[in-house]
């Protein structure tokens, strides 16, 4: 159940920006393709949100039945806890201001002038999500790397 959450999780946010690319370069409204792949965000932060609290509640449930020691699962526990606060302050923060900016301009922030101070938000926050959802990628990828060393501890403390 666990490795099924992960690649859930860490599958959606490694084919985001393929979805991202190809719409962007089959719609030449990039209002539209904004719009879609925005649509498609929320729904994959909607799912690692839920992956990543059913990732808590089994290192925590695995921890209690003494299938790992608590000190093992303490990175990935830390990697579950900074994807899900990225997605979080990207779902909750970013988003809703990128939003603000967007209407703000008229609600098509490219026609809005490079020089407004709408567009200039709006970038500037796009800029940072993208980094926020890097963020929570590279976090996912050492999930990753942690669990699979935690495994090769939880091995050697059974005695296996």
């Amino acid at each position: 159940m666990i490795s099924l959450a992960i690649v859930f999780w860490l599958g959606g946010l490694l084919f985001f920006p393929v979805v991202a690319a190809v719409t962007f370069s089959h719609l030449s409204d990039t209002h539209a393709a904004g719009s879609i792949v925005g649509a498609c965000l929320r729904i994959l932060h909607q799912e690692g949100l839920f992956a990543g609290i059913l990732l808590a509640v089994l290192f925590i449930a695995a921890t209690l039945m003494g299938v790992y020691p608590r000190q093992v699962l303490r990175g990935p526990m830390l990697m579950v806890v900074a994807m899900l606060l990225l997605t979080a302050v990207s779902q909750f923060g970013i988003i809703p201001r990128m939003e603000t900016y967007r209407m703000a301009a008229g609600g098509v922030i490219d026609a809005a002038a490079a020089s407004d101070p709408n567009r200039i938000g709006f970038n500037r926050l796009h800029s940072l999500s993208t980094y926020v959802e890097e963020g929570v990628m590279v976090a996912g990828l050492l999930l990753v790397i942690l669990l699979a060393r935690a495994e090769g501890k939880e091995f050697r403390y059974s005695g296996r």
